[in-house]
């Protein structure tokens, strides 16, 4: 029996591959589609990952603690994938835990079913390639708003190029993830 495609998948693949709808249908074969609720936990800090999730639908927190503090590393909305690719590549520890901010529907792919594809399926190696870079790259734009940027100007940063955050993410958890306080980011706010 065919899986269908959810749409926000075949979306995100048709930007990767020319041949989306053959590779989303190989993927919906190994994939299994979860319902997170809020504060569900995707990826508990200290397992190791062995899967990439795609979100359909919701939004995932990915955070690590730091002397007991959550301080948030990454948001992923529709479209986008999550995962701790360390812990995935080496079956090391993850040193981050992923969990849903929303209510979310997510696609779940175990990482020996997506290695399995890229030889068998043409354009899976460079969609796993494009994926892994998305995630990598969103991590290092995290890191250099730290070593490059005053916390003015990481919100102005946010504002310009992740305004979804600003819109359905709480002060408390962009005060996180800009690493300062909330009582900053509400007069770095103000007009």
């Amino acid at each position: 029996m065919t899986k269908v495609i959810p749409p926000p998948l075949l979306k995100t693949v048709s930007t990767i591959v020319p041949d989306a709808q053959t590779l989303c249908a190989a993927l919906m074969q190994i994939a299994t589609q979860t319902e997170a609720k809020k504060g569900a936990v995707i990826l508990q800090e200290g397992k190791i990952c062995r899967h990439i999730y795609f979100v359909a639908s919701g939004c995932l927190r990915t955070y690590t603690l730091n002397n007991g503090t959550e301080v948030n590393t990454d948001f992923t909305f529709e479209g986008g994938f999550a995962t701790n690719l360390r812990s995935l590549r080496t079956a090391g520890a993850s040193d981050t835990t992923i969990e849903a901010y929303e209510p979310s529907v997510l696609y779940r792919f175990e990482s020996n079913a997506m290695l399995e594809l890229y030889t068998t399926i043409p354009g899976a190696e460079t969609f796993g390639r494009t994926v892994t870079e998305q995630v990598l790259m969103r991590q290092e734009a995290h890191a250099n708003m730290f070593r490059l940027l005053t916390g003015k100007e990481r919100y102005q940063y946010l504002l310009t190029t992740q305004p979804e955050i600003l819109q359905r993410i709480s002060l408390s958890q962009i005060a996180s993830y800009l690493g300062i306080a909330r009582e900053t980011l509400s007069r770095i706010r103000k007009p």
